[in-house]
């Protein structure tokens, strides 16, 4: 059985198994990655031969370690990546090619139920009525989306808000607060199952998961790149900012909010700590306006995100789809239970 992983940022990690009686009867490693000394390999082999088929990850890598000395040397891969490869090649984590990927553009919808549908797509892939998603939101209203553990005064100026006409929402993976304007963001959704980033670190996962948006916007000109922890940038500067949560039924919701063309100045005045961090940056005049995508491709934000989602799909295929009655049915009761509800809106007050 063949497994392959290619270490973001780094080499390709191949792995053939052979699996007897529920262990690892046999094991040989290749790739274009360094090693140093020969005999590593070996004893890299070595290590994961007797474990049991469906050890977890994490403890696959365990062995590697035990199995290296402090004078071994590896360069473009690490322990964790041939844990992950054997994992691929015993059918236990799955690959891009292994989904089917359905595409949702979906009409502009209201913060807090742009906040209910991520849970939905999450919880029908997790039941099955559902394969893996990518969603483009179209935003209804400004919005100010925080973070699922940062504090709500710390973060929103509230008569500011108000003046703006700006909705508060609290999304449930982490991070930081996001300033959004119809028209002015470009933000979607990927719900995968835990298989595709299984073994994977959180910050491995983003850096995999946001690989096909770096490439495509490198298409369209940009010198982009991921930064860690979560973050896409060009030399300009911030592009976008990612987050991610992963459920106990085994679904993963990673969303990406891009700054296409924000109005610097009312964002200022909305987030609190963006006055702090945009200082830190160097930010000469708050009226700038923060504009990376248009300025740097100088196409409208409906060609960004049309060629976004054709690379998308060049890499891994799309299928479209719309959201179901039965969905928004759903959405609808998140948001008057939840996401909608000062409990969960003011959960950090």
């Amino acid at each position: 059985m063949h497994g392959e992983y290619k270490t973001p940022g780094g080499k390709l990690v191949s792995v053939e198994v052979e699996a007897r009686d529920g262990k690892l009867a046999a094991l040989k490693l290749a790739g274009d990655f360094f090693l140093e000394p020969d005999s590593a390999l070996d004893r890299i082999e070595a290590s994961l031969v007797g474990a049991p088929a469906d050890e977890a990850a994490a403890n696959l890598a365990e062995r590697v370690k035990r199995a290296l000395e402090p004078t071994d040397t590896l360069v473009g891969f690490d322990p964790a990546a041939v844990a992950i490869a054997a994992r691929r090649a015993l059918g236990k984590s799955s690959t891009w090619a292994d989904h089917t990927f359905t595409l949702i553009q979906d009409q502009p919808r209201d913060p807090h139920t742009q906040m209910a549908l991520d849970q939905v797509y999450a919880e029908e892939l997790a039941a099955g009525r559902r394969g893996p998603t990518l969603r483009i939101w179209e935003w209804a209203g400004n919005a100010v989306i925080i973070g699922s553990y940062q504090s709500w005064s710390n973060e929103v100026d509230e008569a500011a808000a108000r003046r703006h006409g700006v909705t508060v929402a609290r999304r449930v993976s982490g991070g930081g607060a996001m300033f959004v304007e119809p028209g002015n963001t470009i933000t979607y959704s990927l719900v995968v199952p835990e298989s595709l980033v299984d073994g994977m670190s959180f910050i491995d996962s983003y850096a995999f998961l946001d690989a096909w948006c770096v490439g495509g916007l490198r298409r369209l000109g940009i010198d982009a790149s991921y930064q860690p922890i979560n973050d896409i940038a060009s030399p300009a500067g911030k592009i976008a900012g990612a987050a991610q949560k992963r459920f106990a039924d085994g679904a993963v919701l990673h969303h990406v909010t891009m700054a296409y063309d924000i109005d610097a100045a009312k964002m200022l005045e909305v987030l609190r700590i963006g006055r702090e961090k945009l200082s830190d940056k160097g930010t000469k005049s708050a009226a700038k306006r923060v504009d990376p995508l248009r300025s740097q491709t100088g196409l409208p934000r409906a060609a960004i995100v049309e060629a976004l989602v054709a690379h998308f799909e060049s890499l891994h295929g799309l299928e479209r789809s719309a959201p179901t009655p039965s969905e928004l049915e759903r959405a609808a009761e998140l948001v008057e239970r939840k996401f909608a509800n000062p409990a969960w809106l003011r959960r950090v007050p």
